[in-house]
């Protein structure tokens, strides 16, 4: 009989998340996403357009430009950013497909660290806890400083690793 460690309940989510992500169709990355309360799943999502949409593999990316105050060496840069709109994120399409009695006191697992609007969502959305393991370093600072705020547990899973076979080829 061969005995195996079992996985702890962090880890067996967020191979759940990075299972969802699969179902993206992002060229330019995939996320997932996964709402649990206590040790019970109750809804999985992931990045993609709005159900019945060309997806950015089918239409291409609807990249907008953005531009964005910077401090390097102590001086003021304007810095050029890009992100594409057709996408809705995972941690939105989460909230559009979960009830909020579901919600209320529940976990957010999610691969990637929500952007600044996911979290402010989330903030309010009656989740304690979001547990994410890529950083996001544009909104980390701003998104850590409002879950103080509001009380909600935020943590990354900086040892977690992706399980075999999820390849983790898409980032910006």
């Amino acid at each position: 009989m061969s005995t195996s460690v079992r996985k702890d309940w962090d880890t067996y989510f967020m191979d759940i998340a990075y299972m969802a992500s699969t179902r993206s169709q992002c060229s330019r990355r995939r996320v997932g996403t996964v709402l649990v309360q206590g040790k019970k799943l109750l809804g999985t999502a992931y990045n993609g357009a709005p159900s019945g949409v060309p997806d950015c593999s089918e239409a291409g990316c609807m990249i907008v430009e953005e531009y964005e105050v910077k401090l390097v060496d102590g001086k003021e840069e304007m810095v050029k950013k890009q992100r594409c709109v057709r996408t809705i994120h995972a941690e939105q399409n989460l909230l559009l497909f979960t009830d909020r009695s579901d919600r209320v006191g529940s976990t957010v697992y999610v691969t990637d660290q929500p952007c600044w609007t996911c979290a402010n969502m989330l903030a309010n959305s009656g989740i304690v806890e979001i547990v994410y393991h890529r950083p996001y370093p544009k909104d980390s600072d701003k998104v850590t400083e409002m879950m103080k705020q509001k009380g909600i547990l935020f943590r990354r899973l900086e040892s977690y690793e992706i399980p075999a076979g999820i390849v983790e080829d898409i980032t910006h």
